[in-house]
């Protein structure tokens, strides 16, 4: 019913950049929060960034790892999800998950999904 696929993901030295996308398509009624997560080898899965709806205001918050260094936006029109990360440090490798709270048109029940992920290497 609804598919959340991240791209952007790559290998990149310490201080480059990257801008991750998450595209949400299928039978969507509407998208809540949504947000970006990320694990890493033998971690717990983090919350790295979150953004609410647009009924919401579209309030974002931050891990404090992050701060300062990386930006989640969203394109309501479009579906997608982005999260610009610049600086970035090698501790910022990890495994990053697009994740979304959507209503379906299908059944107007509230979801949470998950992407596949896309894979963030900083290395020098």
């Amino acid at each position: 019913q609804v598919q959340l696929v991240e791209s952007g993901g790559g290998l990149v030295q310490p201080g480059g950049s990257l801008r991750l996308s998450c595209v949400a398509s299928g039978s969507i009624f509407s998208i809540n929060a949504m947000g970006w997560y990320r694990q890493a080898p033998g971690q717990q899965r983090e919350l790295v960034a979150g953004i609410t709806g647009i009924t919401r205001g579209g309030s974002t918050n931050y891990a404090d790892s992050v701060k300062g260094r990386f930006t989640i936006s969203r394109d309501n029109a479009k579906n997608t999800m982005y999260l610009q990360m610049n600086s970035l440090k090698p501790e910022d490798t990890a495994v990053y998950y697009c994740n979304a709270d959507v209503i379906t048109r299908q059944t107007f029940t509230l979801r949470d999904y998950w992407g596949q992920g896309t894979q963030v290497t900083v290395s020098s």
